[in-house]
């Protein structure tokens, strides 16, 4: 068989299963299906006993029909097919894993835990944003402007509430799930009544090694509430500060963000950031009886320097951080302009690109110092462009760029 036969093969099995999911859902609505990330659940869709002569495939013919696809898909929505492939069977799925590489290595998104690791190093990866005001959702697509038959690639959405003293943006998978309950829970972002302080919390510890939360916390919960195998814990990894314009000048924000979770050194020749190469449980075992309540829920706000053990070792250095690029006032213009290479086209208080903030002794190349890590910018009525590279996750500049769209009056 050819491989232009068994791609073939590839994609009418990928359409036999989109069929199969989309008669089991049918009752829900056009939007919710087109919302939903192309990026797929970490999960097997279906049964390798069904899969027949696909699973016991010779493992070197396995291995080249997997890294041909690999090769020939390198954009979407034709990448999907990578994601199909993982879903064949087990033995598929581990080779899949294997073959493909990380965003800091090839610059692909692929698999959802492709949305915690690190973008490449050199050039960035394009995003946009789209915010629905009616609903406060906001939704974070692949590509560098919206298409115009809108079948862009969904990565993460998030949304905002609203609480009496602070305002929170949860994020997920999907566009259509907002509950903390739900497999699909990435993480969110909370602010100070103010908002001029902002936590991001992870939904998984900041490396791939198991961490056990305190005994006295996983003692707060009955069994039938939440699985034994699945703590219900947010880990702290980053922390934004936008300082008070007390005096009232014009000029943008200027803000701070702490990444507890990325130390300085991975900036530095010779440095990484950490890197998960899964998800700590499948989304299969990540399942909850019952939702919690809000007490429960901020009892497991765990901040990741409080954690003990090997898997947060990054938080005994110094920790990244990033500041705004400082703007420069245009006199014909009359106004701060920032260098965003076309990428950016309408004036906002909310556009802003981050640097490093280093000093002399920590031995940064100058180059290092000038790169814009990551970059956020209006082109349209709410729709924005994000573009992040190494070492950010796209989870973390997307809660990066969600802090830009909460109210700060004592800040303008």
């Amino acid at each position: 068989m050819s491989f232009k036969n068994i791609v073939r093969e590839l994609r009418v099995m990928k359409d036999g299963i989109g069929n199969n999911i989309s008669r089991r859902g049918a009752e829900r609505n056009h939007w919710s299906n087109r919302t939903r990330s192309h990026i797929v659940p970490d999960v097997a869709i279906s049964d390798p006993t069904e899969q027949g002569e696909w699973a016991n495939l010779p493992p070197e013919l396995l291995l080249d029909i997997i890294r041909g696809v690999e090769e020939s898909e390198a954009s979407w929505p034709a990448r999907s097919v990578i994601v199909f492939c993982a879903s064949v069977c087990k033995s598929w799925r581990e080779i899949t894993k294997e073959i493909v590489k990380t965003p800091e290595e090839c610059g692909r998104l692929t698999f959802p835990i492709s949305l915690k690791q690190p973008g490449p190093r050199e050039s960035p990866i394009q995003c946009f944003i789209k915010r629905d005001r009616a609903n406060s959702v906001y939704r974070l697509y692949f590509g560098m402007t919206p298409s115009e038959d809108e079948s862009d690639k969904l990565l993460l959405a998030a949304k905002k509430i609203r609480r009496a003293t602070s305002t929170d943006f949860v994020i997920s998978l999907v566009a259509d799930d907002f509950s903390r309950a739900s497999n699909m829970y990435a993480g969110k972002l909370r602010s100070n009544f103010l908002g001029t302080k902002f936590s991001i919390y992870d939904s998984q510890p900041p490396s791939d090694v198991a961490i056990q939360p305190p005994g006295r916390l996983s003692r707060r919960f009955h069994a039938n509430q939440v699985s034994p195998r699945v703590p219900a814990c947010n880990y702290r990894i980053a922390t934004i500060s936008y300082e008070l314009n007390v005096l009232r000048t014009r000029g943008p924000r200027r803000m701070h963000s702490v990444m507890h979770s990325i130390p300085l050194s991975s900036i530095q020749e010779g440095g990484s950031a950490p890197t998960p190469k899964s998800f700590p449980q499948s989304f299969e075992e990540k399942s909850f009886s019952a939702p919690l309540s809000k007490a429960q829920e901020s009892a497991t706000d765990i901040s990741s320097s409080r954690i003990s053990g090997s898997a947060v070792t990054v938080t005994s250095q110094e920790p990244l951080v990033l500041k705004n690029k400082a703007p420069r006032w245009h006199e014909q213009l009359q106004c701060w302009c920032l260098n965003f290479k076309g990428r950016v086209t309408v004036a906002s208080v909310k556009n802003f690109q981050l640097v490093a903030a280093v000093n002399p002794s920590h031995n940064i190349p100058v180059a290092e110092q000038e790169k814009v890590i990551l970059q956020f910018g209006k082109i349209g009525k709410d729709i924005f462009t994000m573009d992040y590279r190494y070492p950010l996750s796209a989870f973390q500049a997307f809660a990066i760029c969600l802090s830009s769209f909460d109210t700060k009056p004592a800040c303008e």
